[in-house]
């Protein structure tokens, strides 16, 4: 039995939720309230001391951290792969995966809004145009790669999804979602528009 802990305007719980049903597999969705701090709970911290979505469980393992779980994933349920079988095309969709995960993700948060809000001081104004910053740095950074590569392919490093398309399509979703203007950039817009031809994407964004 798989249990996905999540919450449903997470970018990083949909990357899990779009691994999941691209390979098909059934699981139970349990809600964490990130807006009523349920992540804190004595019980969700059990389970990730870190108080963070997502976490998966099955018999075998309890792991948190997208990229981890949807690696997991591809390894324990081999197909459709979601790692290009070429090693050099792997380590690019990885790259392009993190780019998105840890240069991008990790200044839309809740926390880091918190912090910006509580800690910092900042207004809403000031707040956005920090946010706009970061959001619209990785982006550009991203867009310069992919449009930079030899071919131009359907989906982020061929004509495969890959771990890659499941970081993108919700971090646009995302962007879009607090007011950034993502048709800027083409290259990104093009994969994305691919990808949300197919219900695992579009039945599963944040």
């Amino acid at each position: 039995m798989i249990e996905l802990h999540g919450f449903a305007k997470s970018s990083s719980v949909s990357r899990v939720r779009i691994a999941l049903a691209l390979k098909n597999l059934r699981y139970t969705d349990l809600d964490v309230d990130l807006s009523l701090h349920e992540q804190h709970e004595s019980a969700f911290r059990a389970l990730n001391p870190q108080a963070m979505v997502p976490v998966y469980n099955d018999d075998n393992s309890i792991i948190s951290q997208s990229l981890a779980i949807i690696e997991y994933l591809d390894e324990r349920y081999p197909e459709p792969p979601l790692l290009p079988r070429d090693l050099a095309t792997r380590a690019r969709a990885r790259q392009y995966a993190n780019i998105i995960v840890s240069d991008i993700a990790p200044f839309a948060t809740k926390r880091v809004a918190a912090y910006l809000d509580d800690g910092l001081g900042l207004d809403e104004a000031a707040r956005q145009r920090w946010l706009h910053y970061w959001l619209l740095e990785g982006l550009d950074s991203l867009e310069l790669w992919l449009a930079s590569a030899r071919s131009i392919t359907r989906f982020s490093v061929g004509n495969e999804i890959s771990i890659a398309d499941i970081c993108l399509v919700p971090q646009l979703t995302l962007a879009r979602r607090l007011k950034l203007d993502v048709e800027e950039f083409p290259r990104l817009c093009s994969i994305e528009a691919a990808c949300l031809e197919l219900d695992a994407f579009t039945n599963n964004l944040p």
